[in-house]
């Protein structure tokens, strides 16, 4: 049987389209709190404030974006947030203050939050149902190479050239975004365009409510993982690894290419269930692994066997936000599920700073191990014991 075609001119397009979105993301995430403390004179909260504003205009305006989408096509809402992205990035020129620093901030997370949520249900239209699993975790690969790239590329540049080439590039990063998504060209039937008469606010318009479960167990497991976004190189240096603490994505990153043609294709063939628990507990491992590290060896083998078993829990989940929806609410369940997972990340980052100055980081990654395992229960509760009794009364 021949397979249908996954690697389009459209899949190529808003794949690499997204990698750019991301890589210009984290370029600044890691950059921008730096800058504000050595060019703004601004407070340790304050440079805090940087990726707090960006995030929060970014779960502000996916729903509103998964709405927006159903009513006027992923086209349009695809061109126009890459548009105010790719604006938004050549306005860091300009700002000399700290307010007018976090507008822009602001004005780039609506762009951001928008694009990457049509960029989700653009990739779920067209990939085909048979390769959905394989597809979207070739899809969000793009992601966690931009992961890897960005602060790696940001840094440098930072530290070599200043932030006017820092913010050079990042025009170019979001430039880049705009130019594939131009790319993206899909015929009116996938478009799916709907004229809906104008009704009272309600939560079902704007949140896709089958998605909701499985974004919550996103989320729990996105407090986690802040945490190793925001503090892990700050947890390299306390025990003297910070001269690896810049390999640690590189490692997570590689491993995830040498998995996910395997774990795409497992999610397809045999279901969630296969991919889902074994990750959990790889993460938890490693976690554990992590919060032991004493030497180069085993700070890597942590990231290795976190890589994979968060990189591919995150794609897996997000699969089954948009599996069983209809195509017109791709957009808004894509949405959904980014939104409660970006809660969940800034909730994390806010409450670990908490937890670490009232403990060490080596103990809060152990706890953080068995926090963890405690996600086997709620994604079976949440998701996998509702999909059999689904399938049982399916077969009744």
């Amino acid at each position: 049987m021949i397979k249908p075609k996954l690697w389009t001119k459209n899949f190529i397009s808003i794949s690499v389209s997204n990698f750019f979105l991301f890589m210009t993301f984290y370029f600044l995430l890691v950059t921008l709190p730096s800058f504000s403390l050595q060019e703004l004179h601004s407070s340790v909260s304050g440079a805090g404030l940087m990726t707090t504003v960006f995030l929060i205009s970014a779960i502000i305006s996916r729903p509103l974006a998964g709405k927006w989408i159903e009513r006027s096509g992923p086209n349009k809402v695809l061109l126009t947030a890459l548009f105010v992205f790719f604006g938004a990035s050549l306005f860091y020129f300009f700002p000399k203050s700290m307010v007018s620093f976090l507008a822009v901030r602001f004005l780039h997370g609506i762009g951001f939050g928008m694009a990457t949520t049509v960029a989700g249900a653009i990739v779920a239209n067209i990939i085909p149902t048979s390769r959905r699993g394989e597809g979207m975790g070739y899809f969000i690969m793009s992601t966690n190479l931009a992961m890897v790239l960005g602060p790696f590329i940001g840094l440098t540049t930072i530290q070599q050239w200043g932030p006017k080439v820092l913010f050079l590039i990042s025009s170019i990063g979001a430039l880049a975004a705009l130019l594939s998504g131009l790319n993206v060209k899909l015929p009116k039937k996938e478009e799916n365009v709907q004229k809906f008469p104008r009704v009272p606010f309600s939560f079902k318009q704007y949140f896709e409510p089958s998605a909701v479960p499985i974004s919550i167990v996103g989320a729990f497991f996105a407090i986690i993982y802040s945490s190793i976004l925001s503090f892990v190189s700050v947890y390299a240096h306390q025990i003297h690894l910070g001269h690896v603490s810049s390999f640690f994505f590189v490692v997570y990153a590689i491993v995830l290419l040498i998995s996910r043609p395997f774990t795409g294709k497992w999610f397809d063939q045999r279901g969630a269930n296969i991919i889902v628990f074994p990750s959990i507990i790889l993460f938890a491992i490693g976690m554990f692994v992590l919060s032991k590290s004493s030497n180069a060896s085993s700070f890597l083998l942590s990231a290795g066997m976190i890589g994979l078993g968060w990189g591919t829990i995150f794609p897996t989940l997000q699969t089954i936000a948009i599996q069983d929806v209809s195509p017109k609410k791709r957009g808004l369940a894509t949405a959904t599920f980014l939104s409660i997972y970006d809660t969940g990340v800034g909730f994390g980052s806010f409450i670990v700073g908490v937890i670490v100055s009232k403990m060490s980081f080596s103990s809060f990654y152990l706890v953080s191990s068995f926090y963890l395992l405690v996600g086997v229960l709620l994604y079976y509760l949440l998701h996998s014991r509702k999909k059999h009794e689904k399938k049982e009364q399916e077969y009744v």
